[in-house]
């Protein structure tokens, strides 16, 4: 095999695959990406086994073939090299020769033919919405997503489609974030968990923000396919719990806030918070909210905001990590914070309530 093509385009494909390229696992072959050319270009193909991501950009090939080069080796030298044409050739004794002007890297490879191919994907259910927002519905959920692989159901989102509303939910247990999308005539009715690596190659895709993306569903995996990129993923097997039970079915208490000053005071917090489970002391006084934090070793914090209370005397406590995710959600200026008591879960939500979004945010100890 033997290529040339531009260094930011191949830079591009090269780190996209390189997202679902496994470091850890004991199956070399996982580790590599497969580089294949073929007439006018050129596909770079990532896998960990459970999620396929490739990227095929046009390149000149004077050579036709394929080989398997490592993903992180590879993906570190290009990152690194300046923009211009890059010459990727096979060596007789096997390995590959990179080369940029005087630049020139050898590495070693391995046979393309063991590498595993994306699987045929779709069939079931299809969803097709504008890219933008996509990315922003899964962006407002995908933080709750737990990292405990023990808890495997929970570490994706979860995508209910009805009809007439595309709900996305992710939750670690402590917290839940749901994003409702009252849109009919997308697709077909779906209910599938999506993993958290998936979501973020997809939204990684060269689509722009107002085309249409459409991910279809089958065989226990989704794929997307558009723009000369393609992700294909199994999905998670297991049934989601049922996040509706968690959400509160009515409010006796509300802080209506603003979400910059917010979000500035419990970021000054959690300076001291860090040091104590993150934990972040709220408290409702006229139309004030008192924030405080302390650290045995470092010492205290307490800042002020201003509110709108609804019935809002109330003393709870939140992990400050928690209560900034859920507010970074938020698009509009204001929040809504509802609450019964200081043992009880409290919502999240935007003051004007017209994006579809929530979050549920379990209390922690006062003490």
């Amino acid at each position: 095999m033997k290529l040339v093509c531009p260094r930011k385009e191949f830079f591009e494909a090269v780190s996209a695959a390189a997202v679902a390229a496994n470091v850890r696992t004991s199956l070399n072959i996982l580790q590599y990406l497969k580089i294949e050319g073929s007439e006018n270009s050129v596909r770079v193909i990532g896998c960990d086994g459970e999620m396929w991501v490739e990227r095929e950009m046009a390149c000149f090939i004077s050579e036709p073939g394929s080989i398997c080069l490592q993903a992180k080796l590879l993906n570190d030298i290009v990152t690194l090299m300046p923009d211009g044409d890059i010459e990727l050739q096979t060596l007789d004794n096997g390995g590959v020769l990179l080369q940029q002007g005087a630049s020139e890297y050898r590495m070693m490879s391995l046979d393309a033919d063991d590498f595993p191919e994306p699987p045929t994907f779709g069939g079931d259910g299809e969803l097709k919405l504008q890219m933008g927002l996509l990315r922003k519905a899964v962006d407002s959920v995908i933080y709750a997503v737990t990292p405990e692989q023990h808890k495997a159901v929970l570490t994706g989102v979860l995508f209910s489609y009805n009809g007439k509303t595309l709900t996305l939910v992710a939750t670690d247990t402590h917290r839940l974030a749901v994003r409702k999308i009252d849109q009919e005539g997308i697709g077909t009715s779906i209910n599938a968990v999506v993993p958290e690596k998936a979501l973020r190659a997809i939204k990684a895709l060269p689509i722009p923000d107002d085309h249409d993306v459409e991910i279809r569903f089958g065989g226990g995996r989704l794929g997307v396919e558009a723009g000369g990129a393609k992700v294909v993923s199994q999905l998670l097997a297991g049934t989601y719990p049922n996040w509706e039970r968690v959400v509160p079915s009515e409010s006796t208490r509300a802080w209506l806030v603003e979400v910059d000053q917010l979000t500035e005071k419990v970021k000054r917090t959690m300076i001291l918070a860090r040091d104590n489970a993150n934990r972040v002391r709220f408290k409702g006084a006229n139309d004030q909210i008192l924030l405080a934090a302390r650290s045995e070793e470092k010492g205290e914090a307490k800042e002020e905001v201003s509110m709108v209370p609804s019935n809002g005397e109330v003393e709870i406590a939140f992990n400050g990590k928690y209560v900034q995710d859920a507010l970074g959600a938020i698009e509009g200026p204001g929040v809504r914070i509802e609450m019964t008591e200081s043992t009880r879960p409290a919502v999240f939500r935007p003051a004007d309530d017209e994006s579809g979004y929530f979050c549920v945010i379990m209390p922690m100890a006062l003490a």
